[in-house]
C-alpha cells in the first residue's frame, strides 16, 4: 500500500503553494503574486505526527476563461482529485466569497473526494474566526481560518488532514533510491512531451507557448527492473532573454534539478540542430558532474534517407564535442518513437557513472597510455612523470594521478590521458574527474598530518 495522497486546490492566488511548502517544510513550489504561476500538478512528500503522505500542488482553477492553459489546469486538478484521500480547497479570507469560489465548490461536488475547506491570509486569531464564518455558505463543511505563510492554523487543518487517511501503515516496496532522471533542455524542444509518452498520460501541460513548464514536476515509473524518478524542467532561455518572476524561479529550479540528478536528459531539438543555449546547457551538466544522455527529439519531422542520422550525428557531436562521451538517440515524444529505449540506455550509463575499477587496473592503463606517448618536458629539460594513479570515487569517476610535478602537464597532455583512461576504461555516458597531485603537494599533506598527530597527543 502506497502513501496517502492530499490535493490542494483553488482559484489562482489564494496561497496553495504556500500552503504545500508548509505542509512539507520546503520551498520547492513557486511563489509569486502573478496568477496562474503553477500550472502542472507538482508533488512534494508532507509529514505531520506519525504520518508521511504525498501533497499535489495544483494550478488555480478558472471556469470563464478558456484561453491559454486554463482547460489544461482543470484537467490536472481532475487528475489530482481521482488521485487524493482528502482535497484542501483553499479560500482567500481577506477577499470574501467569490463567484470563483461558489463554481470550484459546485465543481467539487461531483467528486467523490473528501473535501476540507482552508480560509488563507487569517493572520489574526481574533478576526480569522469571523472571517472563516462567511465561507459556511459555500457548503464545503467546517471552515479552517489559516496562515499559509506564518503557519497559523495549519496544525488544526493537519489534524483532520490524516484523520482521512487509512490506518494501515504504508509499505515501502523497495528499499531501493529511485534513480533521478532531469529532463533539460530549451523551451519547445519536447520535454513535457517525453515525459508524457513515458508515463502514458498528461502528466505535464504541453503548449506551444514557450515557458509553460514553470515548476519542476518529479513523476515515479518502474522499467527496467529499477524505479525512476522523472525530472520535468522549465526551458531555459538566454539570461538576457530573462525577465525576474516566475521565469527566474523556475531556471533556479531547473539548475536545482541538474545538481540533484544522477543522469541528465539533454534534449535537442531535430529540426533547429543543436544552438549556442544547447551547448551552454551541456556545460552546466558536464560541471556538474553529471551523467549525461543527449536526447535528439522531433525525428518524425525530419526528412531522412538511409545516410541522415549518421550525418546529424555528426554534426550533432561537432557542436557538443565536450559530451563526446556521452550516448546519443533520436526519438519521437509525439509518436513514442525509441522512446523506451531511454530506459535500457540510461540503465548501463548508471552502471558506468557509479562503477569503481582497482589501482591496479587503472596503473595498467596508465602504463600503456604512456608507452604509446610520454610525457611533456619543459625548456629546462626536466620530464613529467606519473609515478601512479587511483580511482578515489564515483558517480562521477574521480581519479588522482600522483606525479612529479603537475605544471610539467598542459592541456593537450592532460586530454591525452583521459582519453586512454576512456579507451582503456570505459564510463560511457559518464564525465571523468582527473585530480593531478605533485610531490610537494604530498609532502605538505604528510607535514600537516604530522602536525596534527602531535598536538593531538601532546
Amino acid at each position: 500500500m502506497g502513501l496517502s495522497t492530499v490535493a490542494i486546490i483553488g482559484r489562482p492566488n489564494v496561497g496553495k503553494s504556500t500552503l504545500a511548502n508548509r505542509f512539507c517544510q520546503s520551498r520547492e513550489a513557486i511563489i509569486h503574486d502573478q496568477p496562474g504561476v503553477t500550472r502542472d500538478r507538482t508533488y512534494q512528500r508532507g509529514f505531520w505526527c506519525n504520518s508521511e503522505f504525498n501533497v499535489i500542488d495544483t494550478g488555480g482553477i478558472v471556469f470563464n476563461d478558456d484561453s491559454e492553459f486554463f482547460p489544461e489546469i482543470r484537467n490536472q486538478a481532475n487528475i489530482a482529485l481521482q488521485e487524493a484521500q482528502v482535497a484542501i480547497v483553499v479560500v482567500d479570507g481577506q477577499q470574501g466569497i467569490t463567484a470563483a469560489d461558489e463554481s470550484i465548490a459546485e465543481f467539487l461536488r461531483g467528486h467523490k473526494c473528501p473535501v476540507l475547506l482552508a480560509v488563507n491570509k487569517c493572520e489574526s486569531p481574533e478576526q480569522g474566526l469571523s472571517m472563516a464564518a462567511e465561507f459556511w455558505s459555500l457548503g464545503l463543511g467546517e471552515p479552517f481560518p489559516i496562515s499559509a505563510i506564518h503557519g497559523a492554523g495549519t496544525g488544526d487543518l493537519l489534524d483532520k488532514v490524516v484523520s482521512y487517511f487509512p490506518n494501515e501503515k504504508a509499505v515501502a516496496s523497495s528499499d531501493e533510491q529511485p534513480i533521478r532522471l532531469a529532463i533539460i533542455g530549451r523551451p519547445n524542444v519536447g520535454k513535457s512531451s517525453l515525459l508524457n509518452t513515458i508515463c502514458g498520460e498528461n502528466r505535464s501541460i504541453v503548449s506551444p507557448i514557450r515557458g509553460t513548464t514553470r515548476d519542476t514536476v518529479d513523476t515515479y515509473v518502474e522499467r527496467e527492473n529499477h524505479r525512476w524518478q522523472l525530472i520535468d524542467t522549465a526551458g531555459i532561455r538566454r539570461r538576457r532573454s530573462v525577465d525576474y518572476g516566475p521565469e527566474l524561479f523556475s531556471i533556479n529550479r531547473t539548475f536545482k534539478a541538474i545538481e540533484r540528478s544522477d543522469i541528465c536528459l539533454l534534449v535537442v531539438d531535430a529540426i533547429d540542430s543543436v544552438t549556442e543555449q544547447d551547448q551552454r546547457l551541456a556545460g552546466r551538466i558536464e560541471d556538474e558532474g553529471r551523467a549525461c544522455i543527449i536526447v535528439v527529439n522531433k525525428w518524425d519531422a525530419i526528412m531522412k534517407d538511409s545516410h541522415t542520422m549518421a550525418t546529424m550525428e555528426k554534426d550533432f557531436r561537432n557542436k557538443l564535442y565536450f559530451l563526446d562521451w556521452a550516448p546519443m538517440i533520436f526519438i519521437s515524444a509525439l509518436t513514442g518513437q525509441r522512446v523506451q529505449s531511454l530506459f535500457s540506455i540510461a540503465k548501463i550509463v548508471l552502471e558506468q557513472y557509479r562503477r569503481r575499477v582497482t589501482t591496479s587496473v587503472v596503473n595498467e592503463v596508465l602504463k600503456e597510455a604512456i608507452g604509446w606517448r610520454s610525457p611533456p618536458s619543459n625548456r629546462g629539460g626536466r620530464q613529467g612523470r606519473i609515478y601512479y594513479g587511483t580511482q578515489v570515487a564515483t558517480s562521477p569517476p574521480s581519479f588522482t594521478l600522483f606525479v612529479n610535478d603537475p605544471k610539467l602537464f598542459g592541456e593537450t597532455y592532460r586530454r591525452y590521458i583521459e582519453r586512454q583512461i576512456r579507451e582503456g576504461l570505459g564510463f560511457e555516458g559518464s564525465p571523468l574527474k582527473i585530480f593531478w597531485r605533485g610531490k610537494q603537494q604530498r609532502d605538505a599533506e604528510r607535514d600537516l598530518s604530522r602536525q596534527y598527530s602531535y598536538l593531538n597527543n601532546h
